[in-house]
């Protein structure tokens, strides 16, 4: 999900720790046995020694402690995993079994089962436990939440090695937003919502990849389009948003238009990366030379003078044997209009071949 950030700035302490400490950590790194990411992993120890140099509180610490682990136990579960195509869907933890909308989370996480996809859900009852039965044992991931009301998971992930249980809400948003490639939110409650509206904010931020975000309800209910009038009348209207960043959602009131807008998107777009300023867009099919001039000139705004080009991978791409099998266009890309990005990426999808 997240962009990997270059360049980012870390605290005196980490970047030019005392002699003895430094030597200490190389020393416990070495008694580790680890050699792989050993300079990140570095950091993380210099970062956690920081504390003791930070005025911290006991409270301060307890919390930094727990993130941590929670972090570290479920990256080990889903490290398995890490190269399965994966949705996420959200809903709400009220939602009873006998809900149409039960029934049909049910389905479309079947249908992305069926499809190859790993369903990741909260784990909890609800929507959660319709994705959940409907992806399968097999199929399913689940980050649940400890809550006073709600001590243990569905019965259709607990127990199973792909549960991971957390404390907090933040970090079991970044399990449930950071390997997905696409997204599923039914009707919801105060958590749904908030889920939501994360999720398009590191979209249309640019802290999060370019990625489907399908909102759907049961057909001739209004939910989402009761939610996307307030977006028009309060949002929009009042220049807290651009109208433009309805692109980055789809209100959808059927199974099929829900599985074609997550399946769809990566139709011919596969991925991107950063080499500098050059954002490469991996592709099935580049487009041919009549198409790219015209993509040049309609999305100008969010690109150089250069405009868009075809490209074979660059340097760094194949230094690190990054997808060299797909086409590639290019472009220096301001990296500000998530919105326009994700148009561009709805044409490439539309490019016949």
């Amino acid at each position: 999900m997240s962009e990997i950030e270059t360049g980012d700035a870390v605290p005196a302490f980490v970047a030019s720790p005392p002699a003895a400490i430094n030597a200490m950590v190389e020393e416990l790194l070495d008694t580790t046995g680890v050699d792989r990411n050993r300079d990140l992993l570095r950091e993380i120890v210099l970062s956690t020694l920081g504390f003791a140099t930070a005025n911290a509180s006991r409270l301060d610490l307890k919390i930094a402690r727990s993130a941590i682990a929670e972090m570290a136990a479920a990256f080990r579960v889903f490290a398995p995993y890490r190269d399965v195509r994966k949705v996420t869907m959200f809903g709400s933890a009220r939602t009873a079994p006998s809900d149409p909308l039960y029934a049909l989370a049910r389905e479309l996480a079947a249908e992305l089962s069926e499809a190859g996809y790993m369903v990741v859900t909260g784990a909890g009852p609800g929507i959660m436990a319709a994705g959940s039965e409907g992806a399968g044992r097999n199929m399913t991931l689940g980050v649940n939440i400890k809550l006073p009301f709600e001590t243990t998971a569905n019965a259709y992930i607990d127990p199973d090695d792909k549960l991971v249980e957390m404390k907090y809400f933040f970090t079991r948003k970044l399990m449930l937003m950071k390997e997905s490639i696409g997204y599923l939110v039914m009707p919801g409650g105060f958590g749904t919502l908030d889920e939501c509206f994360e999720l398009l904010t590191l979209i249309q931020t640019g802290k999060a990849e370019p990625a489907p975000v399908v909102l759907i309800d049961i057909e001739g209910h209004h939910y989402w389009n009761h939610w996307e009038r307030f977006l028009n009348e309060e949002v929009y209207a009042r220049g807290f948003a651009d109208t433009i960043d309805s692109a980055l959602y789809r209100i959808v009131d059927t199974p099929k238009a829900a599985i074609d807008e997550l399946l769809g998107f990566h139709r011919n777009y596969q991925s991107r990366r950063f080499v500098g300023r050059t954002m490469v867009i991996r592709l099935i099919r580049a487009p041919d030379d009549e198409t790219i001039t015209r993509l040049s000139h309609d999305y100008a705004d969010i690109c150089s003078a250069k405009g868009i080009w075809r490209t074979e991978p660059l340097a760094a791409e194949r230094q690190g044997n990054d997808e060299l099998g797909y086409e590639r266009i290019a472009l220096e890309y301001s990296r500000a209009h998530q919105n326009r990005l994700r148009q561009l990426i709805d044409e490439l999808n539309a490019i016949p071949f």
